[in-house]
């Protein structure tokens, strides 16, 4: 079962780190939902799949970025590289 990233969430500034909330689509049964980033870091470690896609429909996974200091947060990658495809998304 995977999930599109739709929209985000973000406080206290602007970077993948402030991600607290997230929106999407239920590929399997196309309904939509959102979640708080803490539940969803859960749910990707636990095997569960998400990604998001841009207009022309880019796909770039979505795994999980563990800080030396911090919280868990979701990162968006591409090509072996860490992108900023959520950061893109629009805000909530």
């Amino acid at each position: 079962m995977a999930r599109r990233f739709t929209a985000i969430r973000l406080s206290g500034g602007q970077s993948h780190e402030h991600i607290v909330h997230l929106w999407y689509v239920d590929q399997a049964t196309g309904l939509s939902s959102d979640d708080t980033r803490a539940h969803l870091v859960s749910w990707v470690e636990g095997g569960g799949k998400a990604y998001v896609e841009d207009r022309y429909g880019n796909r770039a996974d979505v795994g999980v970025v563990t800080p030396t200091v911090g919280a868990k947060y979701l990162r968006t990658y591409a090509d072996g590289k860490w992108t900023d495809n959520l950061l893109a998304l629009p805000r909530r």
